[in-house]
């Protein structure tokens, strides 16, 4: 933009000049709100990274937000190389992306796979070492970004909380996810003293959101997650586990084999698996605020015997009982 100064002279100002400044004065809550987020004003940030800053587990590379307009020229001129790319030849990153699509539509291609149209309210996750590309439809689009890498977002990879054959997700328009882009544009800008590991843990909130709507998205049908959390309300009302699971099966209608499939997937959980849980939960409440005896506790929560209860308590927790209620009551 150009800006007229007193002397009447006009200079050229960048939407990254005119962010620093702002972020300077304070002033960056109403900018933002008001002017940057809501013109949806391109901030495009490439960040750096101290020697300290990888040993938090994740680094933040990229930052951005950027509207483009039907048929205009893409991708811009504003990111260097290697991010720079020409939509017909592609690119390979050596880092993780999260594109976040909240206007528009375009296309998305990665290697030996047909390209597929993407549009608002769809996130493509991008991986490290495979080749892609994308593009927005003559309408344009608008996108948030973030770029990062650390063993960390290697190991979600490993416990496979995101797979390379699920590169697209369909989140919605998501005003919280949204306010989590712009607190990481908001921080890279700053630059403060210790701002990667800031807007890397946002970042890491950002992937917590995102799988939490992933695993949500697989229960639209009402009716079963009406079944499943009544279910687990009875195993809380009941915590010694005196309802079966085959029994509380029975008490929703439904057969042992498809409750325990979905209770499972739905929880992480087999439903005997969360019984136990529920057990040593209340074992550890009754031990730190009761002086219920040991024994008693065992028999409560329907434990075969003392010695069962002792030794299930400790695989949980790495103490016994007893040494457990002791060191809760020094204060240890």
């Amino acid at each position: 933009m150009r800006i007229k100064n007193s002397a009447g002279y006009r200079y050229a100002i960048t939407i990254c000049d005119l962010l620093s400044m702002v972020s300077d004065t304070g002033l960056w809550p109403d900018f933002k709100n008001h002017y940057l987020f809501a013109m949806n004003l391109p901030a495009i940030k490439y960040l750096t990274v101290n020697e300290q800053d990888p040993g938090w587990g994740l680094i933040t590379t990229t930052v951005g937000l950027q509207k483009i307009l039907p048929l205009q020229a893409y991708p811009s001129k504003d990111h260097p190389s290697p991010y720079w790319f020409y939509p017909e030849t592609g690119r390979i990153l050596q880092e993780f992306q999260l594109i976040y699509i909240t206007e528009g539509k375009g296309t998305f291609r990665v290697k030996s796979k047909p390209a597929i149209t993407v549009s608002a309210g769809q996130i493509i996750m991008l991986f490290p070492g495979e080749w892609h590309t994308y593009s927005p439809a003559a309408e344009g689009w608008t996108t948030y970004w973030v770029g990062f890498k650390g063993r960390f977002a290697e190991q979600l990879v490993q416990q496979q909380f995101f797979r390379k054959a699920d590169a697209i997700h369909q989140v919605g328009y998501q005003e919280k996810m949204v306010a989590l882009f712009q607190d990481i544009i908001q921080h890279a800008y700053e630059e403060k003293p210790g701002y990667q590991p800031l807007i890397s843990s946002t970042v890491i909130q950002l992937l917590g959101l995102l799988h939490y709507t992933i695993q949500n998205n697989q229960f639209t049908d009402p009716e079963i997650v009406t079944k499943i959390a009544r279910a687990k309300t009875m195993m809380q009302e009941h915590p010694g586990g005196e309802i079966p699971p085959e029994e509380l099966a029975q008490a929703l209608n439904i057969s042992y084999s498809w409750f325990r499939k979905m209770f499972r997937k739905y929880t992480g959980l087999a439903p005997a698996q969360y019984q136990h849980q529920l057990k040593m939960q209340k074992a550890r409440e009754w031990l730190a605020n009761t002086d219920k005896p040991v024994k008693e506790i065992a028999y409560i929560l329907n434990f075969d015997s003392p010695n069962y209860f002792n030794n299930s308590f400790k695989q949980s927790t790495g103490i016994t009982p007893a040494r457990f209620r002791k060191l809760w009551r020094s204060g240890a």
